[in-house]
């Protein structure tokens, strides 16, 4: 799934409607170069849980976690991480548990010790905005895009001027 975010405010809506459709758990990877608006889009993610303050990339400490109503949310920035051994460290079996949603920036970073992602986010510069692409890698992954998709065909189809029941 491809998905065109023309600015920062559509990332942010996005970041949300993705946090919806991943219902409070799993694993986001979010791959892109620096500025790509990895942390932006986590910001939305967040939003959805009901968190309303700043969102920060946890570049230096590795983790910045989130008791929200929703649940355990990890936002993770493996940047800076020097070899993958270090989330041990950290206790990160314990906080990729199934019932957290665990969000990773730079998750190359940590290959070989992080488990699969359920999606995998690749954000790219495109104009003067952002290209999301989006690949599923398990069922919870596949529910999460398909309900994205729902959603997407709503907006698209209210903002036509068209209401159509679901």
């Amino acid at each position: 799934m491809r998905i065109r975010l023309d600015d920062e405010e559509r990332q942010v809506v996005f970041g949300q409607c993705l946090g919806t459709a991943l219902k409070g758990r799993g694993r986001v990877y979010l791959e892109g170069e620096l500025g790509a608006g990895k942390t932006t889009l986590t910001r939305g993610i967040l939003r959805a849980h009901g968190h309303a303050g700043a969102v920060k990339s946890p570049t230096y400490t590795l983790l910045e976690p989130y008791e929200l109503k929703g649940g355990r949310v990890y936002h993770f920035d493996l940047y800076r991480l020097g070899d993958p051994e270090e989330l041990e460290f950290i206790g990160g079996r314990d906080l990729f548990a199934d019932d957290a949603l665990c969000i990773v920036e730079w998750p190359s970073r940590g290959e070989g010790w992080l488990p699969m992602p359920d999606l995998h986010v690749a954000l790219s510069l495109c104009d003067s905005g952002r290209e999301a692409r989006l690949e599923a890698y398990t069922e919870h992954g596949r529910s999460a895009l398909e309900a994205l998709a729902r959603e997407a065909a709503l907006a698209d189809t209210i903002s036509n001027g068209e209401r159509e029941t679901p």
